[in-house]
């Protein structure tokens, strides 16, 4: 028997009146290749027009080494801040290599101009801007691959539908 819990939620048919929860903020994360986080957080600078808000390195990397560790650097694109990191075998890292399988969708007016901008930063194009129902928006959409391979698919704004049941 599957058991629910979460504020307020029946547990094995008992009501669980708990304190709900409250999130403040949703922020994904992406990991790179080892050393690559730097050029990533310039490369979505670039290409997308994103804002650094902080960066901190590896705490025990040696003076020495060419590239810190970057544990992390949080850029704001749009509304939303994304987590940018280099892949460690640290044994508390919470990823140990690079996966695919993840897809960011941007939302804009000039889907043209923001696919341009995003190749001639470093993306490569995936097929033609496509427009119509066959979209996931029902808008003009574009496809880029950045070159740490994330696939960005910028759309227009989603439309908005005043009878849609949940």
């Amino acid at each position: 028997m599957a058991t629910e819990g979460a504020n307020g939620v029946e547990i094995n048919g008992a009501s669980a009146e708990k304190k709900a929860v409250v999130f403040t903020a949703l922020k994904p994360q992406l990991f790179v290749e080892s050393s690559k986080a730097s050029d990533a957080v310039a490369f979505y600078k670039a290409a997308f027009g994103a804002e650094e808000l902080n960066r901190v390195s590896h705490p025990k990397r040696k003076a020495d080494q060419e590239l810190p560790l970057l544990l992390s650097a949080e850029i704001k694109l749009g509304s939303t801040s994304i987590l940018i990191s280099d892949l460690s075998d640290d044994s508390t890292a919470p990823v140990k290599t690079a996966s695919s399988g993840l897809v960011f969708c941007l939302e804009t007016e000039d889907v043209e101009a923001a696919v341009e901008t995003a190749v001639k930063a470093g993306a490569v194009a995936d097929g033609e801007i496509s427009e119509g129902e066959g979209t996931c928006c029902g808008g003009r959409v574009g496809k880029v691959k950045d070159p740490y391979g994330i696939v960005w698919v910028i759309c227009t704004p989603a439309k908005k539908f005043a009878n849609v049941e949940a």
